[in-house]
């Protein structure tokens, strides 16, 4: 499983190692702070909202139109922007880097 590190609001670098399943519940079960999940990963609140490295936007994808959409309500939107609970983790996301947004 991958190692993802999440780069806090506060500027604090979180690694998570043997991160699994998407990037919402890998944060909130290393309580990553500014990532809440509350409507536990079903693309319904955005409170897992991150900015993707650059470096990794090709690998991780382009928002999903159900993401747009709850993104249009969000401040800080980005390009780069994703919602961690539609970001599977998979081995090919080993050394991503997230910027939480948080709220």
């Amino acid at each position: 499983m991958p190692k993802v590190t999440y780069i806090t609001p506060a500027g604090d670098e979180v690694v998570v190692e043997n991160a699994e399943g998407n990037l919402m519940t890998a944060a909130v079960e290393n309580q990553v702070t500014g990532i809440d999940g509350d409507c536990g990963g079903v693309c319904s609140c955005a409170t897992c909202h991150v900015h993707v490295d650059p470096a990794w936007t090709d690998k991780v994808g382009p928002a999903t139109e159900a993401e747009q959409g709850m993104l249009e309500f969000e401040d800080g939107v980005e390009d780069n922007s994703r919602l961690g609970c539609q970001v599977k983790l998979t081995s090919e996301l080993d050394g991503l880097v997230v910027r939480v947004v948080g709220r």
